[in-house]
């Protein structure tokens, strides 16, 4: 088909930092906006950004994001011409664009043949293989038994991937390194794709080992043009998710470029493929690329595409959407300068990237970046969709350049109130590995431990948070009288003792740590001022509900802590402090899997509770050996963090 197909309104299927990016670019065109929001985003900035919204179900996606009925729905009661899904949930999902059709509305993307055709990386590597693209070597085979998936892991060899045959995002995929480990690894992989997907099926691959992670962008329209907008760089990436994203690789020179551009955009012509989407290889030392999988969808690194090409790839979206053709050639591409997208995700990076919901006390992007983000002050992160919370990207005339403005940018902006992984992605940038465009996929594994905050610096941190805490009216209070304080985070105890003298100095003393003299020189809001060792300082400080948390400045490489400030709160005993054999849940999730029976002897470590939260999986092991004496969760409930799952009689 080759008519046009023109709308005025647009509908966004998604949430967060994609909706608020496609209204912006549908305003600036003159198309009005409706979002769709679940219970947990009716306040969400999507929804106060978009012309109308429509509230379609509760917070898990599979009772709103994820139902196409309550979508089409919302289209057709707001009159909506068109449907953007953005990038997640429904986007590569066939059904969609097929619901649509039947009702009459413009899905804009491919075909549902054509993400059909994508989405099963079985049938993807087939049809890849057919069209002279090079694939990895593995197994895609229909039996799907224990069994069968064995016996053909032996033949692939190790080390292998373990892959859902219908998703991706890093989900239902494990590196198994042996035969040993390989029915846990299926088992795992297989009910992870089945949670994420709906569909548990899976593939195996021979494991490329740290190779290069570099895809291409293409955009196509329905009167046969092709192009490619160049490679982006993916290779820093945690569990198979990437962290950050360049463009354009330090990896990749003119002619690769040619030739990954010319396999991808003959792949897409074979397929008859119609908007924006990803080829995504891995790319190896000696420079040979393999296939890996296509995804019919925009990405979420899409920006620094769009930094070094100057082009809007949701406006060609839906340009092409609309019927228009491709407003540009192959030899209009040009590659201008570099860009890096940093992902700050509400995640743990200390705890193994564990993530993080609650509410987003203060949010303060750095200026000079651009930042794509669904946040304000106040926002709720709620525990139901991916960790992932903004972007922020720099442009710059070369590498270094970009590197060294993400950095300075990733140290200012302000994200307290949830933990996220901001200071650890600006030590990434700034290490001597990915500084020098050496980094793989096997960074964050072999270098990780190198990213972490430095040894001492959460004890200085308690020090510094406890000075500017007590400075203001309260220090006047306690002039020359040394006030104890009892800040704890994650089980570690602080003990700082305060003192306050004239004009703002402030001396602190802690078993352990040699004492700290500052003089506080002023406050505005959460920013306090102060100097030290002679230098003129900054730091953010919030303080309340109990909670305390600092982040420092640049001087300490952006490093923020939070503490529970139980200075008045009675002491615990060691069993109340977490040796009483109850086991708690890390964090909000849904239970997944329950393996401990009341009265079953477990040892010390054995997995009990499967939580699933940010589309992931979190398993909970018993803190001590004994017998299970109550088992207070089951299989589909929702577990609060910090409630008890399963209580042991330690034995």
């Amino acid at each position: 088909m080759t008519a046009p197909t023109p709308f005025t309104r647009l509908l966004i299927a998604n949430r967060g930092e994609i909706a608020v990016r496609v209204i912006r670019t549908a305003r600036a065109m003159g198309l009005s906006t409706v979002a769709v929001h679940s219970e947990a985003d009716r306040d969400a900035l999507h929804v106060r950004l978009a012309d109308a919204a429509v509230c379609i179900g509760g917070p898990a996606p599979a009772d709103s994001y994820l139902r196409i009925d309550r979508i089409i729905d919302a289209a057709r009661a707001t009159g909506a011409g068109a449907i953007h899904p953005g990038y997640g949930f429904l986007a590569e999902n066939p059904g969609l664009p097929e619901a649509c059709a039947e009702a009459g509305i413009v899905f804009v993307g491919p075909s549902a043949r054509a993400i059909a055709s994508m989405g099963d990386k079985a049938g993807a590597k087939a049809l890849m293989r057919d069209a002279g693209v090079p694939v990895v070597p593995g197994h895609d085979g229909e039996d799907q038994s224990s069994e069968a998936l064995t016996r053909e892991a032996a033949a692939v060899g190790f080390p292998l991937m373990i892959k859902a045959v219908a998703g991706g995002g890093g989900r239902g995929m494990r590196l198994v390194e042996s035969a040993e480990g390989f029915a846990d690894a299926l088992a795992s992989a297989a009910s992870e794709a089945k949670a994420a997907f709906g569909d548990g099926r899976v593939l195996l691959e021979r494991a490329v080992m740290t190779p290069r992670h570099v895809e291409i962008q293409v955009m196509a329209d329905r009167h046969g043009n092709v192009v490619h907008l160049g490679e982006r760089d993916c290779s820093v990436q945690r569990r198979h998710q990437k962290l950050i994203e360049e463009a354009p690789s330090p990896a990749v020179d003119a002619a690769l470029r040619a030739r990954m551009g010319e396999a991808s955009v003959a792949a897409a012509r074979a397929i008859g493929y119609e908007g924006a989407g990803t080829f995504e290889y891995l790319l190896d030392a000696d420079g040979a690329f393999y296939f890996m999988e296509m995804n019919t969808r925009l990405q979420v690194e899409h920006p620094v595409t769009e930094a070094v090409t100057g082009l809007d790839l949701v406006e060609l979206q839906l340009r092409v959407a609309m019927g228009e053709a491709l407003p540009i050639r192959q030899e209009d591409v040009r590659i201008t300068g570099h860009a890096i997208e940093a992902r700050l995700c509400a995640e743990d990076a200390e705890a193994g990237f564990m993530p993080q919901s609650g509410r987003l006390a203060l949010w303060r992007p750095a200026g000079g970046l651009r930042a794509d983000h669904g946040l304000s002050d106040g926002a709720e992160i709620p525990p139901f969709y991916d960790s992932m919370i903004a972007k922020l990207i720099a442009h710059g005339p070369d590498r270094d350049a970009a590197r060294r403005r993400l950095i300075a940018g990733m140290e200012g902006t302000a994200a307290l109130g949830v933990r996220t992984n901001r200071a650890y992605l600006a030590a990434a940038l700034g290490h001597p590995v990915f500084a020098a465009g050496q980094a793989t996929t096997g960074f964050i594994g072999t270098h990780g431990a190198d990213l972490s905050a430095p040894e001492g610096a959460e004890a200085r941190a308690a020090m510094r948070a406890a000075a500017l805490l007590r400075a203001g009216p309260r220090a006047r209070l306690s002039h020359g009288y040394a006030a104890p304080l009892r800040l704890v985070r994650d089980g570690r105890e602080y003990g700082p003792r305060v003192a306050s003298g004239p004009r703002g100095a402030m001396r602190v003393e802690m078993e352990g740590e040699a004492p700290l003299s500052l003089r506080v020189l002023g406050k505005d809001g959460p920013r306090v001022t102060y100097e030290e060792d002679g230098l003129r300082r900054a730091a953010l400080l919030l303080a309340e509900d109990g909670a305390v948390e600092i982040q420092e400045d640049a001087l300490s490489g952006g490093l923020s802590f939070d503490y529970r400030d139980l200075s008045f709160a009675p002491l615990l005993s060691a069993e109340a402090a977490g040796s009483d054999g109850k086991l708690r849940a890390a964090l909000n999730g849904a239970v997944v899997r329950v393996a401990a029976a009341e009265g079953e002897t477990v040892e010390a470590g054995a997995v009990l509770v499967v939580l699933e939260a940010m589309k992931m999986e979190h398993a909970h092991t018993a803190p001590v050996a004994g017998k299970v004496a109550a088992v207070h969760v089951a299989e589909g409930a929702q577990a609060a963090a910090g409630a008890v799952l399963v209580e042991i009689e330690a034995g």
